[in-house]
C-alpha cells in the first residue's frame, strides 16, 4: 500500500540521528514528511494553490506550528479539553519557520501556500522548535512547489565551559551563556534569533558560524532527498508585466522621486505626502477612460520607482531619507515616573517612535500559568506589547494581539530577562506593558528601552541599563556596494535588505533578531553591522541615563511590600488553618496577601502589603502562630471560656491554656462570678507544659504582689492528715473482715 515511501537519515556529529520519511502520511498534500529525532516526531505538510488569485501583490504564505498534547501524553487544561488557538510559544515557532523560508520562494511566485507542522510525538531531549524549519524544507523538497534551495535551522548553545553545542538537550542548556536559533541555506545566513548573557559580538558571530557548519550537512542531505523523490517543480503562470509601461513610468517619475528623497524631509507624514504628490501627478496625466491601462501595474511600477530612488540615494550619497548619516540616531527623550499610579513607568520617544510603558508588581498568585505539551508551569516575569492602529495614523479594529505583537513582545522579554534579579531574590510577579503610541521604526526596541527605564523607576534591582537598536542594510549585488543603517525608519525597513535588532548592556548583547531579505550576506557585513549597532546602543544608553542611572533604592509608596518568613514544614498547616480559615482571616483583617508554599522541605510564607503597618500586623499574626510557648514567659491573653474550676485563656494565637481558679489571685476564690468574663484581656505567665499531654498551665497571681502577711497554705499537712485518717479507716475495715 505504501510503495513510494522514501527515507533519508542525517547523522549528527554527537552520534544522534535525524530521520526524514515521506510517502506514508498525508499523501494528498503537495509535500509531506515525518521528521524524527529521538522520540520527537514532526508531521509537516505543505500545500500550494494552483490558481493565481487576482490582485495579489505579495506572497500569501501561512505557517502554523501546533503541539498536540497527546504527543507528550497529556490532556489539555481548560473547559474544552482540546487544542485551540495557537499558544504564544506555537506562534513564535511558526514565525521562526516563516521568516526562514519566505525569502526562498521565487519573487514572482504569488500562489497561496500553507504550511502545517504538527508535533505528534514529544521527547524532552529533542526540542522540536529547532527542527521545525528543517522539516518544512524537507516537505518542500519532496513537493513540486517551486523553492529556490533547501534550508535548515538549528539551535546553538554556549556552555559555561566555553563549548558550543548544536541542538542541545535542556540539561545541556542549563546555565548556558548563549541560546541562538540560526536558519540558513547552504551558502547564506537567513535568520537569527536568540538571547545571551551579555556576550560580545565576536562570540555571537562564532556561534552563527558553528550553526552554519551544521546546517550545510542538513542541506546536502536534502539535495539527496530531492533526487530520491523524483519530483519536478511545477510550471506556474506569473502576474502580467509590461516592460514598456515600466520604462515609461521610470523615465517620467524617477528623477522627481529621487529629488523628494534627497530633500531630507524629516517628518514621516510630510515625506509620504511629497512622494504621493509625484505619483498622483503622473496618474493625473493619464488619459481618462482608457481601459487599456492596467492600473494595478501602474501602481506597482510607481512603488518600485520610489523604492529604487530611496535606495540609490543611500548608496550614492550615504545620506538617508530624513537627512541623517548612516550611523546617526534620531533625537531621544526619556522620562521616568511619567504615570503616578503604576508601580513604575517610563515614556521613551525616539524620533517618531514612542512607547509608554508601565510596570506592575504582583504576588505569586499573579504568576502566568503555562499549559503546553512540552512545558507546564508558571512565569513570574510577563511582558506585553500593544500596537494600536492610531500609532501609525491608521484605523484598524482592536482584536487582541496578533503574531507581530507576540513576536515583538517576546524579543523585548528576552532582552530584559537577562538583567532581572534571580527568582530566589525576587518575591514579585512583574508585568511590563508597552503601549506603542507612535511608530516609525522599531517599536520593539523602544519597548526594550522603556521597559528598562520603567523597571528602574519601580525599584527593581536589574543588573544594568538595557538599550536596543534596529539596524538595516541596503545593497547592490551588481556593484557590490552596501550601506549599514543605524536606527532605521519604517520606510527603510520596507525598502532595505536586512532588519537586524540588537539589545544589550554596556557589558554585551542580551538578545537579537535578524531577518535577511537577500542572498549573499557575508560574515564581514554582519560584523560591521554588529559593531555599528554596539556604538548605537551606547549612544542610546547615554540618553536613557539622563533620566535615571540605576534602580531606585525604594519601591513606590503604593507598591506592595514583601516579606518572606521561613518556617518549619509542620507549622504550615497551623498558619493555613482548617480549610484555609486562619490565613484567610489574616489577609482580611490586615489587608494583606499571604502566600504559603513548601520549598526544599521548608515552609515559605510570603507576605505582601501596601504599607508598613499592615505588614507588621500580618507578620505579628504569623509569628504568633508559629512561635513556641516558653515556660516562664509572660503573655497578653484573652479569656475564651469560663468553667467552675478556672478560665481558658488564649495566650498566643491558636494556643490556649488553663488559668486555674487558684492561680488567679493570692486570695482564695470560691467562684469566678464577677471576677472574670469572656473576652477580657488578662496578663498571664506560662508556668508549666505537661510533658504527656502538651497542655499549658497559666498563672496570673505570680505576676501580682503578695498581700502583706500572706502565708502559704499548709497543703502537705492536710494531705498527711487525710492520709492518716484514710489509714485508720482501712484498718477498721480489716478488723471487721477478720471478725
Amino acid at each position: 500500500m505504501f510503495e513510494n515511501v522514501i527515507t533519508k537519515t542525517i547523522a549528527l556529529p554527537d552520534g544522534r540521528e535525524i530521520t526524514v520519511e515521506s510517502g506514508k502520511l498525508a499523501r494528498q498534500a503537495d509535500g509531506a514528511v515525518v521528521l524524527r529525532m529521538g522520540n520527537t516526531m514532526l508531521l509537516t505538510t505543505v500545500v500550494s494553490n494552483r490558481e493565481l488569485r487576482e490582485g495579489v501583490g505579495f506572497f500569501p504564505l501561512s505557517v502554523d506550528y501546533q503541539e498536540k498534547f497527546a504527543s507528550a501524553g497529556k490532556i489539555p487544561g481548560g473547559f474544552l479539553k482540546r487544542e485551540g488557538k495557537l499558544s504564544d510559544r506555537e506562534v513564535l515557532v511558526s514565525r521562526l519557520v516563516d521568516r526562514a523560508i519566505r525569502p526562498l520562494f521565487p519573487s514572482d511566485y504569488l500562489y497561496e501556500t500553507q504550511v502545517n507542522i504538527y508535533l505528534i510525538s514529544a521527547d524532552h531531549d529533542a526540542q522540536p522548535d529547532a527542527l521545525a524549519a528543517l522539516a518544512t524544507s524537507c516537505a518542500l523538497a519532496v513537493s513540486d512547489i517551486p523553492f529556490l534551495e533547501p534550508i535548515s535551522e538549528v539551535r546553538v548553545a554556549l556552555t559555561p565551559a566555553g563549548e558550543y553545542i548544536v541542538n542541545p538537550t535542556p540539561e545541556q542548556m542549563e546555565g548556558c551563556e548563549l541560546d541562538l536559533v540560526v536558519a540558513a541555506s547552504k551558502e547564506n545566513i537567513l535568520m537569527v534569533e536568540g538571547e545571551m548573557n551579555e556576550v560580545s559580538e565576536d562570540v555571537m558571530l562564532e556561534a552563527m558560524s558553528v550553526a552554519h557548519d551544521a546546517i550545510k550537512v542538513h542541506c546536502e542531505a536534502q539535495e539527496e532527498l530531492i533526487k530520491l523523490s523524483g519530483k519536478v517543480k511545477r510550471e506556474y503562470a506569473v502576474a502580467e508585466e509590461d516592460e514598456a509601461l515600466e520604462k515609461e513610468i521610470f523615465d517620467k517619475v524617477y528623477d522627481k522621486l529621487y529629488a523628494v528623497a534627497k530633500s531630507s524631509i524629516k517628518g514621516k507624514t510630510e515625506r509620504k505626502e511629497a512622494f504621493t504628490a509625484v505619483k498622483e501627478e503622473y496618474l493625473e496625466s493619464l488619459p481618462e477612460d482608457d481601459d487599456s491601462i492596467n492600473m494595478d501595474l501602474v501602481k506597482k511600477y510607481l512603488a518600485a520607482a520610489e523604492k529604487k530612488a530611496a535606495r540609490n540615494l543611500v548608496l550614492d550619497t550615504s545620506i538617508r531619507l530624513d537627512g541623517r548619516a548612516l550611523n546617526e540616531i534620531r533625537p531621544i527623550v526619556a522620562e521616568v515616573n511619567f504615570l503616578p499610579s503604576p508601580h513604575g513607568s517610563a515614556l521613551f520617544t525616539r524620533g517618531e517612535t514612542q512607547s509608554l510603558t508601565s510596570v506592575t508588581l504582583g504576588t505569586k498568585l499573579d504568576e502566568q500559568m503555562i499549559d503546553g505539551a512540552m512545558f507546564s508551569g508558571s512565569s513570574k516575569f510577563i511582558l506585553h506589547y500593544n500596537f494600536p492602529g492610531f500609532s501609525t495614523g491608521e484605523v484598524k479594529p482592536n482584536r487582541g494581539p496578533g503574531r507581530r505583537e507576540v513576536g515583538h513582545g517576546n524579543l523585548a522579554h528576552r532582552a530584559l530577562s537577562k538583567v532581572m534579579p534571580a527568582d530566589e531574590d525576587n518575591p514579585y510577579t512583574i508585568r511590563i506593558v508597552s503601549d506603542i503610541l507612535e511608530s516609525n521604526g522599531s517599536s520593539s526596541m523602544a519597548t526594550v528601552c522603556a521597559g528598562s527605564l520603567a523597571l528602574m523607576d519601580a525599584g527593581i534591582p536589574i543588573k544594568s541599563t538595557v538599550s536596543g537598536i534596529a539596524m538595516g542594510m541596503i545593497s547592490d549585488p551588481e556593484t557590490g556596494k552596501y550601506a549599514v543603517l543605524s536606527d532605521i525608519l519604517g520606510d527603510e525597513d520596507h525598502l532595505g535588505d536586512m532588519d537586524f535588532k540588537v539589545t544589550g548592556t554596556a557589558k554585551g548583547i542580551t538578545a537579537c533578531q535578524m531577518d535577511i531579505k537577500v542572498e549573499g550576506l557575508s560574515f564581514e557585513v554582519l560584523k560591521n553591522a554588529l559593531q555599528q549597532a554596539n556604538e548605537g546602543r551606547a549612544h542610546i544608553r547615554g540618553e536613557m541615563e539622563k533620566a535615571i542611572t540605576e534602580h531606585r533604592g525604594e519601591l513606590k509608596p503604593h507598591a506592595p511590600r514583601s516579606y518572606k518568613l521561613v518556617i518549619e514544614p509542620d507549622m504550615i498547616g497551623a498558619v493555613i488553618g482548617p480549610g484555609g480559615k486562619i490565613v484567610q482571616e489574616i489577609q482580611k483583617e490586615t489587608n494583606t496577601t499571604v502566600v504559603i508554599e513548601e520549598v526544599d522541605n521548608k515552609g515559605h510564607v510570603n507576605i505582601f502589603a501596601t504599607n508598613q503597618e499592615d505588614m507588621d500586623n500580618a507578620l505579628a499574626r504569623v509569628r504568633a502562630i508559629i512561635a513556641i510557648p516558653e515556660v516562664g514567659e509572660t503573655y497578653d491573653g484573652i479569656v475564651k471560656s469560663i468553667q467552675p474550676f478556672g478560665a481558658f485563656v488564649e495566650f498566643m494565637k491558636g494556643k490556649e491554656g488553663l488559668l486555674h481558679i487558684s492561680e488567679i489571685t493570692w486570695e482564695r476564690l470560691e467562684s469566678l462570678d464577677g471576677v472574670m468574663e469572656v473576652g477580657e484581656e488578662v496578663k498571664v505567665k506560662l508556668v508549666e507544659v505537661d510533658k504527656k499531654t502538651g497542655k499549658y498551665r497559666l498563672s496570673r497571681k505570680v505576676l501580682l504582689p503578695k498581700p502583706e502577711g500572706y502565708q502559704e497554705p499548709r497543703r502537705r499537712e492536710n494531705r498527711d492528715r487525710d492520709n492518716r485518717g484514710g489509714g485508720n479507716r482501712r484498718n477498721d475495715r480489716n478488723d471487721r473482715n477478720k471478725r
